[in-house]
């Protein structure tokens, strides 16, 4: 995986970040979602690496970044703090200004990256999420059944670091391991990677903690800031399958919160870099180079 890209670790202010580079072209930032790491990117980084430069990264607390404690308040998980590592690199590697894409996880803290440096960001890609501030208004039992760990990693530390510790294997690999498609989906050097990052008990507090800061600070940010909308043009892609997708309207949603957005659904689950690559990477790549 990755074949002719470079793997790199930067030290930011607030940890270590690894990331692999390669390609090309103007700046992109790829960022991953939970509980995996840059690899989700396997199938689509090569494709974008023929238009661009690209940097996929692991966020903190997950893959062979940094794991710091989270803190009392879970300050070091914060969107914002996540962010910032992401900001750092990128000056490091260069880029003063660059294309963003993010999944799951990776897309909040990229949206929260793109309110706070809004003059880094020059066009914003984000998968399969609606803003964690309307999550947490349209709790419902649909909701909380089909999106359960939200509300089992932001228990007190450190109950769900014990119970997923006593068998994380298990624990990581059923988000992969079921289906007809999974193993084409993904393929077993992918889900190993996965379940060999987030079952460390480093990175199993990590997690929580970054659920956690999403339940707590992040939203203490988000409607501090509210009214700043995301100003650079935005893309949503999201699963007809999904929750999201069965039950919001989208486009609607981040119309709330950025000034220009557009985007479709696309026929998979929620793993949209991995179920479609060859269509992701076309909706990504035509948004991006697109005037």
């Amino acid at each position: 995986m990755f074949e002719g890209f470079e793997q790199l670790q930067i030290q930011t202010s607030g940890t270590t970040i690894n990331l692999v580079k390669g390609g090309d072209g103007p700046p992109l930032l790829l960022l991953h979602g939970y509980p995996q790491t840059h690899t989700m990117w396997h199938k689509v980084a090569p494709l974008l690496a023929r238009d661009f430069t690209v940097v996929a990264a692991d966020l903190r607390g997950y893959g062979d970044s940094g794991k710091p404690e989270g803190g009392s308040e879970h300050l070091n998980y914060s969107k914002r703090a996540m962010a910032q590592d992401q900001v750092e690199v990128m000056e490091q590697l260069g880029f003063d200004s660059f294309l963003l894409a993010a999944h799951d996880r990776g897309a909040r803290v990229s949206h929260r990256l793109t309110k706070d440096h809004p003059q880094r960001v020059r066009k914003l890609a984000l998968l399969d999420i609606i803003p964690t501030h309307r999550m947490f208004q349209i709790v419902n039992k649909e909701m909380a059944t089909n999106t359960y760990h939200w509300f089992f990693l932001i228990q007190p530390y450190d109950f769900p670091e014990r119970v997923i510790g006593a068998a994380a294997d298990q624990f990581i690999r059923r988000s992969f391991e079921r289906g007809a498609n999974a193993a084409k989906v993904f393929p077993p050097e992918a889900v190993a990677e996965y379940v060999r990052c987030a079952t460390q008990p480093e990175a199993i507090h990590a997690m929580c903690e970054d659920y956690r800061a999403g339940a707590s600070i992040d939203l203490a940010h988000d409607e501090a800031d509210f009214a700043n909308k995301v100003d650079c043009p935005l893309l949503a892609l999201w699963s007809a399958t999904g929750y999201v997708g069965r039950t919001q309207d989208v486009l609607q949603v981040w119309r709330d919160y950025a000034t220009d957005v557009r985007g479709h659904s696309m026929p998979c689950g929620h793993h949209i870099a991995e179920e479609m690559p060859e269509e992701a990477h076309a909706a990504i790549r035509d948004f991006f180079l697109t005037a």
